[in-house]
């Protein structure tokens, strides 16, 4: 951080509307920017009692702390905590007046002040903030994998293993279930993206030229944003990073809920998480100070960033829900960083606006998952032995992206691996989650109250608890959800050995209890686990029970035999129907639990009433209808996921073996078959980094390939490159090619279309290339029919956004003028444009004038131009004013056919002999050039020329040409490697003057065509 500049106070001064206002239904404008001299006062932290609103209900403060160690919890001493609570400003808030209402406007970040401050700290001694650096170390030093309560809880540096952290596009909502999110994820580790440390997160990358002072950090549950932010904390309390920031201030959401009725200001608000700010006196402009707000989706505050609520002074009471978002949108402390995470389902919750960089934590990639079992495992070769296993099943490490499942089988395979174990090595998520079930039902202390409460009873009521909140969609939970389930609150944390590590509470700075799951999967696997007892031992459908329905239709359920196909059935039905996929990897677990093998596992625990005889054939048989009937792609790979945890993996053996034979192209595949082959390439090892219809279809140009194309639209959207030249693609599959890519358009970096009749529906590939997400690079729409309307609605999305395609080919296009409209696009400064084939597009004078124009305006870029078979004749002049341009770094330069007279030729040498250094590959066939080439073959003996590939065929070269050719060759023999001759009328003496100089070493020439 010690580069991230931060704004003055000054620099959005504040007006500020009264708490108690009216609100207006029209939604606010956040900020006024004023000029300097309307500044209010500065913003201060003082010792006077005066004006200031004292928080209400806040008693709890005080109460003793737990003896216990929290997870979250600054360890403080209580002398801390009786000191007057004393912030105080003369600034009052005033009523905002003729003010936009129409959209939260977030103040425009100023990167040239707060510069870092030497470790100079007015009005506050250093005993102040060395006692709380001192409880932030002692606080986040520990990496509590589990819970706070366990034994042994590990040094966070000891094991700490960096996390892949890159930078994001935006924050918008995920649909998709999160494992679903980890395995697309497990195939995009070999992108450009830009690795960021948790450390650097407020460093803009190299070359970035903006300042940062809110980051949004988006990630899946347990993929390591808590663990980020516990170690930027600790390296910062340590002294070791980002020494250019004063304070810290880390506020999850879990622990702000529990205050979300309160009304108090931000400075009561710090003294109640922070006591030690008591003693500081903070000027906003002064300090560099850095809230961390940890878990966005768990929180329950309604951040309305309409409200007309405007604050200024952190004096000023108001609702939690308010002071937090005056706070994110820069109106109190505008100069203090800030710092969000969130799963990515709630990510959009945070007004883009309010957000300067979106960064997203991808966990561990191939190396680092290694390097966290080699550190989590003292025993190396028993280390290997888990790595090794791990790797044999492809669902068991593509999990292991999540560090918090590394956890999980680092402790089940530990046990397992290192001694005699009966049961079978778990191979599937669902053995893996109930290894870990029975292995911390294991782990006994000797509490009384245990020998009153089985293993059974408690995995039933905390399974209850996982499968209402699931429902709901809730990962924390409160005092009220608990006791809803018949779980007794004041022994929740510690009910059994199985909730030492399976379930956690958590007192926060505020002294209320949280409750939640280490992570989502262990509720996911408890839930399906609840509903799968409930029909074990009482027959019972708990999932149609917890859905709306009339008391009548409960009570009948309670007295009506349920199949357990009918059970799963329903769990089917009810995971297609979620718009998010919430429930598709409880839908795996409660499927896997069903196998045999984890009934004879279960009854480890607990007692079983039905026998296992129950087999799945029915269930494998709806599964399997449901796969060819569906028509969601994606939806069908969960589906595929839990046949695999049923043990039927037929659809995907007969898929892999067409793969491998190579008959994939002949079979008739069935509308079951293309699922499983969407499923075998997306959760293939390899990385999708080329798709080719080609390989998938019969024949080229057919219109039955729309169908394929429909059918793997999903893998399309996970490839790098996608060929699909010359298939026959209609107007719906270019619609549906655009869908698909405009929901993941970040990832696709090249796309060839050529030979396709695309005409207009080039427009709808233009919506994706305008989409600032886009990062495409390579763009080959060759003799696709593109019409001006195509052509102007491409280069309109090359000017939203310009600073990305590299490769443009739209030869054999009519565009004829259109190409002034492609002028515009090149000329943008922001334009990186480095290759361009206009081949046979019909283009004019003006069109080649524009061209040109543009190229003047941006020559740096380019390297590689095709503007064969146009009639360009004397337009090449002004062709030749870009090449002499010093700037120019044209490498290729193709004008075969363009009717090159001598006129443009003498000018074109003449620019290539004032920049002849870079130009490379020089074609100029079929053009009559006859003696003219004399002029071309001075420029080839100019030392400096660096030509290695030269096109003269059918150019009607003479002898006098050709020995012209050989004696520039024989002052310059180093470069040229291809001299391309054919189709000129020469005599065998002037062929015989070239080929000796091919077969002498000296010469580089090393393809001669005469």
């Amino acid at each position: 951080m010690s580069h991230t500049q931060t704004p003055r106070d000054q620099d959005f001064s504040p007006g500020c509307s009264s708490v108690d206002q009216k609100r207006s239904e029209a939604e606010p404008s956040c900020v006024s920017m004023r000029s300097d001299d309307s500044l209010p006062h500065p913003i201060n932290f003082m010792k006077s009692d005066e004006s200031r609103g004292h928080p209400q209900n806040l008693s709890s403060v005080d109460q003793k702390r737990s003896e216990a160690e929290p997870s979250c919890v600054s360890m403080r001493s209580d002398d801390s905590l009786h000191r007057p609570i004393n912030f105080h400003s003369s600034n009052t808030r005033s009523v905002l007046q003729n003010r936009s209402v129409t959209n939260p406007f977030c103040k425009k970040y100023d990167q040239t002040v707060n510069q870092p401050q030497h470790n100079t700290y007015p009005g506050v001694s250093h005993e102040v903030l060395n006692t709380l650096r001192s409880n932030l170390k002692q606080k986040f030093e520990r990496l509590y994998e589990g819970t706070a309560t366990q034994r042994n809880p590990t040094l966070l540096n000891e094991i700490y293993t960096e996390l892949y952290i890159t930078e994001s596009e935006s924050g918008e909502i995920s649909n998709e279930h999160e494992v679903r999110q980890i395995e697309t994820q497990s195939r995009r580790e070999a992108t450009e993206d830009t690795a960021i440390k948790c450390t650097d997160i407020f460093r803009p990358l190299p070359g970035q030229d903006k300042a940062i002072r809110t980051v949004l950090t988006k990630g899946v549950a347990g993929i390591g944003k808590t663990v980020s932010v516990q170690k930027l904390i600790l390296d910062w309390a340590e002294g070791k990073e980002n020494q250019d920031v004063q304070l810290i201030f880390p506020l999850p959401f879990r622990e702000i809920n529990l205050m979300k009725d309160k009304t108090l200001s931000l400075s009561d608000l710090l003294h109640v998480f922070f006591p030690e700010t008591k003693e500081m006196e903070i000027s906003s402009d002064e300090y560099k100070v850095l809230f961390i707000f940890d878990g966005l989706d768990e929180c329950r505050l309604s951040l309305d960033f309409k409200s007309e609520v405007k604050l200024c002074n952190i004096s000023e009471s108001a609702s939690v829900d308010e002071l937090l978002m005056n706070l994110i949108v820069g109106n109190l402390l505008p100069s203090a960083l800030i710092w969000i995470t969130s799963r990515p389902a709630a990510a959009d919750l945070i007004p883009s606006e309010c957000v300067h960089r979106v960064t997203e934590v991808r966990g561990f990639n191939q190396p680092q998952k290694e390097e966290y079992f080699r550190k989590r495992i003292s025993d190396q070769s028993l280390a290997d032995r888990i790595i090794s296993h791990l790797k044999s099943s492809r669902s068991l490490y593509i999990m292991c992206h999540i560090p918090v499942f590394c956890w999980i089988s680092a402790a089940v395979l530990e046990k397992m691996l290192s001694r005699a174990e009966s049961g079978e090595i778990p191979k599937t998520l669902t053995q893996m989650y109930t290894h870990f079930l029975i292995l911390q039902t294991n782990i006994k202390h000797e509490k009384e109250y245990e020998k009153k409460v089985t293993d059974e009873d408690m995995i039933l009521k905390l399974g209850k608890v996982a499968f209402k909140q699931l429902v709901k969609g809730n990962l924390i939970f409160y005092e009220e959800d608990l006791r809803e389930c018949g779980i007794d609150v004041t022994e929740a944390s510690v009910y059994s050995g199985l909730c030492t590590q399976i379930f956690r509470e958590e007192l926060g700075l505020y002294q209320g209890k949280v409750f939640s799951f280490v992570h989502l999967s262990i509720q996911e696997h408890l839930a399906a686990l609840y509903v799968h007892l409930s029909w074990t031992n009482h027959n019972r459908n708990v999932i149609d029970q917890f859905n709306k329905q009339s008391l009548r239709s409960k009570v009948k359920d309670l007295f009506q035999h349920v199949s357990l196909s009918e059970l799963h059935q329903r769990a089917v039905k009810e995971a297609l129907q979620s718009k998010n996929g919430h429930l598709d990897l409880f839908l795996r677990f409660l499927l896997g639990l069903s196998v045999e093998s984890h009934h004879i596992l279960l009854q480890r625990i607990m007692k079983l009433k039905r026998s296992s005889s129950y087999r799945n054939e029915e269930t494998v048989k709806y599964i399997k209808k449901k796969i060819r009937t569906i028509e969601s792609p994606e939806k069908s790979i969960n589906l595929f996921h839990c046949l695999n945890e049923l043990g039927d993996r037929s659809l995907v053996k007969e898929i892999q073996q067409y793969l491998k034979s190579g008959g994939i192209k002949e079979a008739n595949l069935s509308s079951s078959h293309w699922s499983a082959l969407v499923f075998v390439l997306l959760t293939s090892e390899e990385e999708l980094n080329e798709f080719h219809l080609d390989k998938f279809v019969k024949e080229k140009n057919n219109p039955e390939n729309m169908k394929v194309l429909q059918k793997l639209l999903p893998v399309i959207k996970e490839s790098r490159s996608v060929q699909l030249s010359d298939c026959g693609v209609t107007d719906e599959g270019c619609s549906a090619l655009a869908s698909a890519l405009r929901s993941n358009p970040s990832h696709l970096r090249e796309l060839d279309l050529s030979v396709n009749k695309l005409r207009d529906s080039v427009k709808l590939l233009s919506d994706v290339l305008q989409d600032p997400r886009c990062k495409l690079e390579k763009l080959r729409l060759r003799d696709c029919g593109v019409t001006d309307e195509g052509c102007s609605a491409l280069t309109s999305a090359l000017r939203s956004n310009p600073s990305h395609l590299r490769e443009l080919d739209l030869s054999h296009n009519k565009l004829r003028d259109s190409v002034k409209l492609l002028s515009d696009a090149l000329q943008d400064p922001r334009c990186k444009l480095e290759k361009l084939w206009l081949s046979d597009c019909g283009v004019t004078d003006e069109g080649c004038a524009a061209l040109t124009s543009a190229l003047r305006s941006n020559p740096s870029h380019l390297r590689e131009l095709d503007l064969s078979v146009n009639k360009l004749r004397d337009s090449v002049k002004l062709l030749s004013d870009v090449l002499q341009d010093p700037r120019c770094k044209l490498k290729i330069l193709w004008l075969s056919d363009c009717g090159v007279t001598d006129e443009g030729c003498s000018a074109l040498t003449s620019a290539l002999r004032s920049n002849p250094s870079h130009l490379r590959v020089l074609d100029l066939s079929r053009n009559k050039l006859r003696d003219s080439v004399k002029l071309l073959s001075d420029v080839l003996q100019d030392p400096q020329c660096k030509l290695e590939i030269l096109g003269l065929s059918d150019c009607g070269v003479t002898d006098k040409g050709c020995a012209a050719l050989a004696s520039a060759l024989r002052s310059n023999p180093s470069h040229l490697r291809e001299l391309n001759l054919f189709g000129n009328k020469l005599e065998y003496s002037s062929k015989k003057l070239l080929s000796d100089l091919k077969m002498d070493p000296h010469y580089k020439l090393e393809t001669l065509s005469c």
